[in-house]
C-alpha cells in the first residue's frame, strides 16, 4: 500500500516519473484507500479554486469538489495516460461545476451592463496594483453567465467554438458575454481604484 508521505511528489510540477503516477492511478481504480486520499490530497487544494472560480461561492465550491472527485473515481478507469492527469482531472472538475450551474439556471446570460459601456478600457495602473486574491476575488462576484465565459476563455483557454458547443450558446453570445465580463471587471477595477484614492 501507498503511504502518503511516499506520494508527495506524484503528480503536476513534482512528478517523480510516470509509472509512480499510474501506479496510484491502478491502486485507486481498485479501491485502495490509502492511493485515493493520496490522490485527494494532492488535487483537492488545485481543483477547490477551480471549483469557486465558477460557482463564487466556497460552501458550494465544497459540495461540487466532492461531486468532482466522486465522477473522478468513477471514471479513473478511462484515464488513457494521454496528456497531463491533472489537465484531465481539471475537466471533471470543470464540468462538474458547469453541471452545477445548469441545474440551477446560472447560464442565463444577463444583460446588466448598460450603465457600463463607455468606461475606458485603459485599467493597467489599477490592474498593477491589484493583487491576485483581490483579481480573484472580482472574478468569482461577476455574475454566473459572464463569470463561466470569462473563466473558460481566459483561464482555461476554450475558444468560443468550444464555449458555445459546450454551453449551447452561440458563438456571437460566448463572445458578448466575454466582453461584458472586461467591462464589468473593469468598472469594479475602477471603482476599487478611485475608492482606493480617498
Amino acid at each position: 500500500m501507498l503511504q502518503a508521505a511516499s506520494c508527495r511528489r506524484i503528480f503536476g510540477d513534482d512528478t517523480v516519473d510516470g509509472t509512480s503516477e499510474q501506479r496510484t492511478i491502478d491502486l485507486c481504480i481498485k479501491g485502495d484507500r490509502n492511493a485515493q486520499k493520496v490522490l485527494f490530497d494532492l488535487l483537492a487544494p488545485r481543483m477547490y479554486p477551480v471549483c469557486i472560480r465558477y460557482v463564487g461561492d466556497r460552501e458550494v465550491a465544497q459540495d461540487i469538489l466532492q461531486d468532482g472527485f466522486v465522477t473522478l473515481f468513477s471514471k479513473l478507469g478511462s484515464y488513457k495516460g494521454e496528456g497531463s492527469f491533472e489537465g484531465w482531472a481539471r475537466r471533471i472538475f470543470i464540468n462538474t461545476a458547469l453541471m452545477h450551474l445548469r441545474k440551477k439556471d446560472a447560464l442565463k446570460m444577463s444583460d446588466e451592463l448598460e450603465n457600463a459601456r463607455h468606461l475606458s478600457s485603459d485599467l493597467t495602473d489599477q490592474l498593477e496594483d491589484m493583487g491576485y486574491k483581490e483579481l480573484m476575488s472580482l472574478v468569482t462576484s461577476l455574475p454566473p453567465g459572464f463569470r463561466t465565459v470569462f473563466n473558460m476563455y481566459v483561464i482555461e483557454g476554450y475558444s468560443h467554438k468550444e464555449i458555445a458547443d459546450i454551453l449551447g450558446i452561440s458563438e456571437t453570445t460566448s463572445r458578448t458575454q466575454l466582453s461584458r465580463a472586461r467591462t464589468w471587471l473593469q468598472k469594479r477595477i475602477k471603482e476599487n481604484g478611485d475608492r482606493g484614492r480617498k
